[in-house]
């Protein structure tokens, strides 16, 4: 049956046999097309676990097909999007594989391999594309609320039975107090590293605050380490998470203005002081930057 045939492919999968775990897969969706049996989920995690072999084999044009199939049966699972992000990045089609990490953070924002992809992602296309590649992206669809896992309950034998162990790591960041705690701890530490002008170590507590806990101002402190440490890129990315969180935030706006300036991107400069201004019509600071931009 089926189920059994793909029961013995799961089964070569976690020994490393991703070549006969494949055929397996195969068979089993060939019975189930002979079959006439229309069952949509259960072809498109016989898809997703074919898509991993495929992956584990470096065939990622296959990966990224079987995927794209998977995902026409049940819009927006998990894994396909994941192992399809997977190998986008393999094959260097970074906004692709941005697009897609992105999705999958919508459909479940606790899954890490998401969140470092996505990190990954920008890192990559900030290089290729400079500041405005943003602009070039594929649209990213929205996820309808019955498709977001925000809570979430995994459905019953959902990891178990289906699915091959999973290709990326999935920690999820542990929104319990006790990591709530902890990231709160590692700000202050950071803060105090940042007094002491050490802004390099102060950047690794920020970053593994982060990790346990997206809050608007560790990105911004974390920012104003990297305007300190002249990554202007990494400064305005951060102000742009920031902003994400609270878009009217006026030390990201701030600091991302002070980042552009220095990527000699005044529009967008003078864009966020605008906007800043808006808030707070009498920053001293902000308008002082805004005078230099003019004559910049």
């Amino acid at each position: 049956s089926p189920g059994a045939l793909r029961r013995a492919g799961n089964e070569e999968f976690r020994r490393g046999q991703y070549g006969p775990a494949a055929a397996l897969y195969t068979r089993a969706l060939e019975q189930l097309e002979a079959s006439g049996d229309a069952a949509a989920e259960e072809r498109s995690v016989l898809l997703a676990n074919r898509a991993a072999c495929h992956l584990k084999d470096g065939a990622c044009s296959l990966c990224v097909a079987d995927c794209s199939s998977a995902l026409e049966l049940v819009p927006f699972a998990i894994k396909p999007l994941l192992r399809r992000a997977a190998a986008y990045e393999a094959l260097e089609r970074y906004p692709l594989a941005y697009v897609d990490y992105k999705t999958a953070l919508q459909v479940d924002c606790s899954v890490q391999a998401a969140h470092d992809g996505v990190n990954r992602m920008t890192k990559a296309l900030l290089e290729k594309d400079g500041v405005n590649w943003r602009q070039k992206l594929p649209p990213i669809p929205t996820v309808p609320v019955s498709a977001q896992m925000r809570w979430s309950i995994a459905s019953p034998g959902a990891a178990g039975a289906n699915a091959p162990p999973a290709t990326a790591s999935q920690g999820k960041p542990d929104q319990t107090a006790a990591g709530m705690e902890r990231a709160r701890t590692l700000k202050e530490e950071g803060n105090e590293l940042v007094k002491k002008g050490n802004h390099k170590r102060a950047v690794e507590k920020y970053t593994e605050s982060l990790k346990l806990n997206q809050e608007c101002a560790t990105y911004t402190n974390r920012a104003l380490c990297y305007l300190t440490l002249k990554q202007y890129q990494e400064a305005a990315q951060d102000c742009t998470e920031a902003l994400k969180l609270d878009p009217k935030n006026v030390k990201a706006l701030y600091r991302r203005a002070q980042a552009f300036k220095e990527l000699k991107d005044y529009k967008s400069s003078i864009a966020d002081i605008k906007s800043l201004l808006k808030t707070e019509p009498k920053n001293t600071a902000a308008l002082r930057l805004l005078q230099e931009l003019n004559r910049a």
